[in-house]
């Protein structure tokens, strides 16, 4: 089996599980998952776990995303982006370049968003988008995003392109919407590009068929990042000798059982995750119970 990460470009009209589904044909193996759905309209990075690595799945999730959005004034959908059924405004007036430039970058920073009717979350253990396809309404309450930065690329009325590094749980969708709301003409998703999810960047993306390449000429390690490769912001620590076997059984584990360099010690007990390794390879993640004053298992890598 293969443990690890790997970086792949989500095709258009692929959905995230699709991904996933060819990846089990092309390496053979059951044990994948991937971090960040991106809609089927959508390209670019989607981060695949493989093996072992599947445990850190929901821990990427809250990586800074960077995407390039195309959106499309003067009309909306019920899905607010160019697969959903299109209503075309009337009556508007077609605003300037500047207003549009000022309506997009007031965005900018910590706002309240309300997601999609179609999104993936989940209201009462359904899924948003299950409820829409019923033709059911259910509330979509607002959660807190962040907006990092927009830059604006071209205007062209009634197209707007742009690049916006968001955080987590930010939609796209809504964003064009809601500017679109913001200028009085209504507006759409047009287009989606994903370039960057933490540490992994379009540019070292691979595609499905190059990825079966890889596989068929039985070079894929190549490709596969290793677990910690996800985890490099996480103090770290390694197990001592003396006591490798109680981090073998997940057990609690004292200080002092533990090589940590002070910078990382200081992290550790303010409770922050953090990597232990056994023999140079990465064992488990542990965090700090101060109750009880040891370091009890987060995630365990040996089974």
């Amino acid at each position: 089996m293969i443990n690890g990460v790997l970086n792949i470009y989500k095709e258009q009209d692929f959905t995230s599980f699709d991904v996933v589904a060819k990846l089990r044909g092309i390496l053979h193996q059951k044990k994948i998952g991937h971090t960040g759905t991106l809609d089927p309209l959508a390209e670019g990075v989607l981060v695949v776990c493989l093996g072992n690595a599947t445990k850190l799945c929901e821990m990427l999730t809250s990586d800074t995303k960077e995407y390039e959005a195309v959106l499309k004034l003067g009309e909306c959908s019920d899905t607010d982006d160019i697969a959903g059924e299109i209503i075309s405004n009337e009556g508007y007036i077609v605003p300037d370049e500047d207003t549009i430039r000022d309506a997009v970058m007031s965005f900018v920073g910590k706002s309240m968003q309300i997601p999609p009717k179609y999104a993936a979350i989940k209201v009462d253990g359904k899924k948003l988008y299950e409820y829409a396809r019923e033709g059911k309404e259910v509330p979509r309450f607002e959660r807190p995003v962040e907006i990092f930065n927009i830059d604006i690329h071209e205007i062209d009325f009634p197209f707007v392109r742009f690049t916006v590094k968001c955080s987590k749980g930010t939609y796209i969708r809504s964003l064009c919407r809601d500017i679109g709301d913001k200028l009085g003409t209504g507006g759409l998703m047009f287009s989606l590009l994903r370039r960057q999810t933490g540490r992994f960047l379009l540019e070292n993306s691979l595609k499905l068929h190059e990825v079966e390449e890889l596989m068929n000429e039985g070079t894929i390690e190549k490709a596969v990042l290793p677990m910690d490769s996800l985890l490099l912001d996480y103090p770290s620590a390694n197990i001592k000798d003396d006591f490798m076997k109680y981090l073998l059984n997940g057990n609690k584990l004292h200080e002092d059982y533990l090589d940590i360099s002070e910078e990382d010690r200081e992290k550790i007990l303010l409770g922050e995750i953090f990597r232990v390794y056994m023999n140079g390879n990465l064992a488990a993640l542990y965090r700090y119970d101060r109750e009880s004053g040891m370091m009890k298992s987060y995630k365990m890598f040996l089974a």
